[in-house]
């Protein structure tokens, strides 16, 4: 589902939508970052379901008798989760260049482009393990998570932020996403970058940083370490 689900997303707004989106045929060259991160985030989802039930089901007493770093079971899942996810990305990435994306990036600005999705993967995937930990379920965790993979659609990962209502626009510009989107895009496609860069490198870490640190303490406090 983590590889289908975007690539037929991708197909979806090329062929459907795309016409009317922009009718220069260009579109697959505009939406494709934004499909990438969709991709990164329904992979990322599925951490908060493995980890939640791991955290129900007492595998984690187990592991407590055993001479092993209980929390090791959860950076597991972080790393599964981080090479299950860039496969699917590549995966995507090759679907675009089938369906007519044609990136414009020198050496440098791909290893950039792989530098900050892997960055949000990372970023997405520890914020997903943390939300499986506080969870009381596993289903509880899917829907929390579910809420998450909305916010590419309030970004410009589909359409330009300025084709907005005024007061989504604010929405827009000012989430996590949007700067993700367009440091992607310019390193792929050559558009304008100017600040948002430094914007979204410093949303990742953010993230990043409270997502651990809010990970390691609801494992402490409920598989009952100090």
């Amino acid at each position: 589902m983590a590889i289908m689900l975007p690539i037929m997303l991708m197909l979806l707004f090329t062929y459907v939508f795309g016409g009317a989106i922009d009718s220069s045929g260009d579109y697959v060259n505009y939406v494709v970052p934004g499909i990438i991160l969709l991709c990164a985030g329904f992979g990322s989802s599925s951490t908060a379901v493995d980890v939640a039930n791991d955290m129900t089901n007492g595998i984690i007493d187990r592991f407590q008798t055993m001479p092993i770093q209980s929390l090791s079971v959860v950076t597991g899942h972080v790393v599964a989760s981080l090479a299950r996810n860039l496969f699917a990305t590549g995966v995507v990435f090759g679907v675009a260049l089938l369906v007519g994306f044609r990136p414009t990036a020198n050496v440098v600005e791909w290893i950039g482009a792989v530098i900050v999705i892997t960055l949000f993967i990372l970023t997405f995937t520890w914020l997903f393990a943390a939300i499986g930990l506080v969870a009381g379920s596993p289903t509880a965790a899917s829907g929390y998570g579910f809420l998450l993979l909305f916010l590419p659609y309030l970004s410009s990962a589909f359409v330009p932020i300025d084709t907005m209502p005024a007061w989504l626009r604010g929405v827009a510009n000012n989430q996590p996403m949007t700067p993700i989107i367009e440091t992607i895009r310019g390193l792929l496609t050559g558009t304008p970058i100017d600040d948002r860069a430094w914007w979204a490198i410093g949303w990742c870490l953010l993230i990043l940083c409270v997502s651990i640190l809010w990970g390691l303490w609801a494992f402490r406090k409920k598989a009952g370490r100090r």
